[in-house]
This record gives structure tokens, sequence and C-alpha cells, in this order.
């Protein structure tokens, strides 16, 4: 075994190409059988073991400084670089983090869980270290090197940053690495957009060159041209990326066979001597060498750990399904609904959709900016435009969102795909500013379903309106409630109690405040409780909250300008209008602070948001003890510059 030997990247330059063949071999078995057991990003790690041999061996981690985006390839370099025994916790509290995290070690720069950001690191890295003169080339021998790809050249930002450093000639290695996917094959096609730009003269003029010569070829007869196809597609692999390129400023070699570490090392070796911009173009296989992800899209891209059930426990529908089949339902039923997102089809519950109404589906890549203003062009258009993303990618394209959609209050329906704490993923992935962002667009609705029952009709509500709304619901599956569901825009209220205590709870936390009832024997007499479903809230539930000596709000999103910061401020400024005292108010939400990597369930618990946590809320404030709120491990911060 060589695996074991290798503690740092400056293990493997005494390797021969044959051990490093047979320890690409064991990495990606140790991968498989990491992944599998804690889950995880499989199919692209699968894919850059021999690219990131090869990078480890030519330059000099981290006096050279390697960038990774997407950020989910990055499980080899971990191993190359110290890390093999944090696996056995990877995405779990103490564990590996499953993107770059600067906590864990110097060789990580970033911490790139959004993609299409490494590109404009290296260029403002490249400019430190030459200001510096540190930079190679430039009175230092350090270089700049970012792994871009594996749908990363999707989003818009990476052209902007392409387009930047050409302009300014910074020297910086550009590894692109080619697998023709993002998240599924659909979606970017990226090598078929980088080698079928048919409007390149040069590849015109060629191609109309060879059609004109092969009918006069002597012997060539029909063999000859039916190979045309063929051989004009090689043309377009040769031609087109490299007039691409070029005509940004940025110099392209390839494409190389990713999986031959010699010749990897050749081609890295010299664009590290090249003085300026320089694209290396890597073909590689995602899920290389497991044939359960390469015959399984979704699996090949993340793979998931079965839900924890009891052996007789059947599991829930989930958010997404529940999303996915009303989305379907509706759509049957009015030809005007498109769906869009950007490279989450299958996450967000859009296969079906994409599979009965192919015409009217859209997946744009990794560029959430685009799907929210075309979404606003086809909305104009008198279509029904449904925005399917993650919640934490919705920041992205928040200013999209604010001025293409609200300003213009035009009918886009945002679908936010696991909202509230995420858990494995860590701080970037959690969703908790998408009710704070959407609440300061003027005009948005915003439902948020307790219960998968509850979103048909929040659907169906959302596409009926003339201004923008969003339908938020969590990852994780549905907890059994009363059975009952509201209607429109109005609150649902759950329980009325005898004046003491309302708790307005939005979304999933309905269903935990319904739980810390059952735990509050007499007591839950007192309290009033709502299931706030939409936001901006029901004035008929403010009404009645003011009645209440106390008024408690639950979220779980930001409690800095978000639900109940909205709501509590109705309620006062309702007892002010009605001249009545004001009801004493808390907010239980997430803090402000970047939450780690851990068990939806038990990180909500440190922060007072389970049951127990909610009723020990409820308690306090029935005494009228003061609330000081929790202290919550934040994720770990850098521990060197």
């Amino acid at each position: 075994m060589i695996l074991p030997t290798i503690e740092t990247p400056a293990d493997l330059q005494a390797l021969s190409y044959d051990e490093l063949n047979q320890l690409s071999q064991e990495i990606r078995e140790f991968i498989i059988s990491s992944v599998t057991t804690t889950g995880g990003h499989l199919g692209s790690n699968l894919g850059v073991v021999e690219l990131t041999l090869a990078l480890h061996r030519v330059f000099d981690s981290p006096k050279d400084i390697l960038l990774w985006d997407t950020g989910h390839q990055s499980y080899v370099h971990k191993l190359l670089t110290g890390r093999r025994y944090g696996f056995k916790n990877l995405r779990q509290r103490g564990g590996l983090s499953g993107y770059p995290s600067r906590s864990e070690s110097e060789h990580d720069w970033i911490e790139s869980s959004h993609a299409s950001t490494a590109l404009s690191y290296a260029h403002g890295l490249s400019v430190a270290l030459e200001a510096k003169k540190e930079l190679i080339g430039h009175g230092g021998n350090r270089h700049v090197v970012a792994v871009v790809g594996d749908g990363s050249l999707t989003g818009g930002m990476a052209y902007e940053a392409l387009n930047n450093l050409g302009h300014s000639d910074q020297r910086v290695v550009i590894v692109l690495n080619d697998n023709g996917r993002s998240y599924a094959p659909t979606i970017s096609k990226l090598s078929e957009q980088l080698t079928t730009l048919r409007l390149n003269k040069s590849y015109l003029t060629l191609r109309d060159r060879i059609r004109k010569l092969v009918p006069h070829m002597p012997k060539a007869g029909q063999a000859a041209y039916a190979g045309l196809h063929g051989f004009t597609k090689a043309v377009r692999e040769l031609v087109t990326p490299h007039a691409f390129f070029e005509n940004l400023g940025v110099r392209y070699v390839g494409p190389i066979n990713g999986h031959n570490i010699e010749a990897l090392e050749v081609a890295l070796k010299s664009a590290s001597t090249w003085d300026g911009p320089i694209v290396v173009h890597v073909l590689t296989e995602k899920g290389r060498g497991y044939e359960p992800a390469t015959n399984d899209e979704l699996k090949m891209h993340d793979f998931k750990l079965p839900p924890r059930l009891n052996d007789e426990e059947i599991a829930p529908q989930s958010f997404t399904q529940a999303f996915s089949d009303a989305l379907l339902t509706l759509a049957s039923a009015d030809e005007r609904i498109v769906a869009i997102t950007a490279a989450m089809a299958g996450p967000t519950g859009l296969l079906g959709f994409q599979e009965r109404f192919p015409k009217r589906f859209f997946d744009v890549g990794i560029a959430e900016q685009h799907a929210v203003t075309a979404a606003a062009g086809m909305a104009m258009g008198g279509l029904k435009p449904v925005v399917a993303l993650y919640s934490t990618f919705f920041s992205r394209a928040f200013d999209q969102a604010n001025l293409d959609v609200g300003l213009l209050d035009l009918p886009v329906v945002f679908v936010f795909d696991r909202a509230g704490i995420t858990g494995d993923d860590g701080p970037s992935h959690h969703g908790i500013l998408d009710i704070a962002l959407c609440l300061a667009i003027p005009n948005m609705t915003i439902f948020a379903p307790s219960t998968t029952q509850e979103l048909p009709g929040m659907l169906a509500k959302a596409l009926s309106l003339s201004t923008p709304s969003a339908i938020r619901f969590p990852k994780t599956l549905p907890q059994p409630f009363d059975g009952k569901t509201g209607d429109g825009l109005e609150a649902r209220k759950i329980q009325q109690g005898d004046g003491s205590l309302c708790v307005l709870a939005v979304g999933k936390m309905a269903t935990s405040a319904f739980a810390a009832l059952h735990l509050m024997g007499e007591d839950a007499k007192k309290i009033t409780l709502y299931d706030v479903r939409v936001l901006p809230p029901d004035q008929n539930m403010i009404d009645d909250a003011v009645k209440h000596a106390r008024v408690i709000t639950i979220e779980d999103g930001t409690r800095h300008g978000g639900a109940g910061t909205l709501m509590v401020s109705a309620v006062r400024s309702r007892a002010q209008e009605l001249e009545m005292p004001f009801p004493t108010t808390r907010i239980l939400g997430i803090p402000r602070a970047y939450l780690e990597q851990h068990r939806p369930d038990l990180l909500l618990a440190e922060i007072g948001l389970d049951p127990e946590g909610i009723k020990g809320a409820f308690t306090r404030l029935l005494n009228d003890q003061p609330e000081f709120g929790h202290e919550v491990p934040e994720a770990p911060r850098p521990h060197f510059l």
C-alpha cells in the first residue's frame, strides 16, 4: 500500500509512474469507501485523481497557491495534504469539511463551496503576489493555479474573471477540468460548449475547404464523406477552444488526457513557464472507477445516505417530492407554467417536469443571476416562471430578484429548497438568509409550509399572484403534525390559549412548537399557537397576537431582519394604533454566526430550536424570566494568514 505513506505532497516526488498509477487506484478505493459510508461528493473526486497527483508533483503547495472551483472536487487534494484520518468523519462535526477549508490546512486558500469564484480569487492573489515581488516572473518564485470545471464555467462570474485576467495579462495557470458535466450531463455540457462554437471563422473556413475537397479525392467515395462528420468534430476540438480563450487574451493548451499523469505533468510544467494567463484543458471522466456512480447521474455527483428510520418506519414524503408532484399537476393544466433551475434539476425536484415538459424546462447551469432575470423576461411575456434553487444560492441573485423582478413587480415564483439549517455541507450551505432577503423586496410574498400537505395549495396560490412570491422549505423530512392545512394568504391557528402567550411559528418551526406544547403539561393551555404560513403576516393573526400579554416568534432563518423582526414590529405598531399596552416580545431564530457542519437536529438543539429548547423559551417567558439566548459554536476561523 502506497497511500498510507503519503502525508505531504513532497512524498509524491520519489514515486515512479507505475507507483503513481497504483496510488491512483488506492485513492479511488479509499474515496469510494469513505463517501459511501459518510455521504459526500463522489463522482467529481473520482475524476480528478490523476490531475491532483500531477498538480502536487509540479507545484509546491502551499507556497504555490492551488485554488479549487468547484470546491467539492478537492477530496484528493485533502488526502495528499495530510488529512486522510479526517475522512472517517467527513462532513460531520469535528470531521473534514466537504469543501476546502482555511481552518483545516494551510494548503486550502479559499472556501469555494459556491461555484465560479476561483478565477477572481486567482486574479486578486496574483496581483498581491506581484506587488510583493513574490510572483513567478516578477521577482519571486510562487505560482497561482486555479482548478476550474465540473460546472464552474457555466457561471458568469468566471467569464468576468477570464476577461480581466486576459486584459491585465496576470500570470495565472488555469486548469480546466472538463468532465462534460456539472451536476448532470444535460446542464452545462461544458465540453460541447467549448468545442462547438460553430461561428468561429477559422473552423468554418477549414470545414468548408474539407467539404469541397473530399468528393474529389481519388478512391475516397462514400466512406470518406461518411467520415467527414467525425473528422470535423475533431477539428472543432482542436480549433474552437483555442480561439475562444485566446480571443480573451488567455493562452490555451490542450485538450490533455486527464488520466495520464505523465502527459499532465508535461503540460503543467510547460504552462507554469508562460508569462501570462494560460488555460490547460484537461479531459476527465466523472465517476471514474465506480460503475454505480457512472450509471446514476445524481449518485455520481453527491452520494446521499438513506434517512435514519426504524425497522418498521416508512419514510415520509419529502418537501422536494411534494413540490415536484404539485408542480406537475399544475403545469399539466396550465401550459404557461415554465420551470427554471441553475444546475439543480434533480436536487430541486424538477426531473419529472423536465421529462414531461422538455420545452418548458430551462437549466441555465451555475448561473443564478441569469436564471432570475430570464424568468423576469418570461413573466413579462405572459409565462408563469417557477425558479427552483437551493436557499443558500438565492443570495447570488438577490440584485436580480430585487431590481429585475421586484422593481418591475413581476409574477416570478421562487422555490427555495434546503431552507434553514441544512447540516453536513456546513456554513456556506445553511439556507438562513432567504426570508430576510425576500422581505427586503417590496411586494414579495413568502410562503413557508409547515408540512408537505401545505405545498400544493401554496404553489397554486403563488402562481395566481400578479406579484413576486417565494416558497421555502427544508431539506429535512417533515414531522407528524395535526393533519390540517391552511388556506390562501391566511395564517392558521393551531391552538387557542388563555391570553398569556401567543406563539407565531414559521414553517417547520410550527411542528417543533407543536411538539413543545406536549412537553409543557398544564402550562400548554396558556399558549395560543399559530402556523404563520405567509409573510408579510396575516393581519388577523397580528390583531389576535396584540391581545396577548406575551408574543414569541420562531423561525429557522436569521433572526436579524427576518420574520420575527417583521412580526414583532407589526404587533407593536398595531398595539400603538389601538392604544393598547405593548406585549412582551421575544424572537427565536438563527443567530448572526457562521454555523458549523452538523446534523440539522443536533445543531438546532444547540441553538435552542428543538422542542426542548422551545419549551424552555416558553416557560421562561411565561415566568417573565429574561431571555439571554444560546451560545452558538461558530464555524472555525482560519489559523493562518
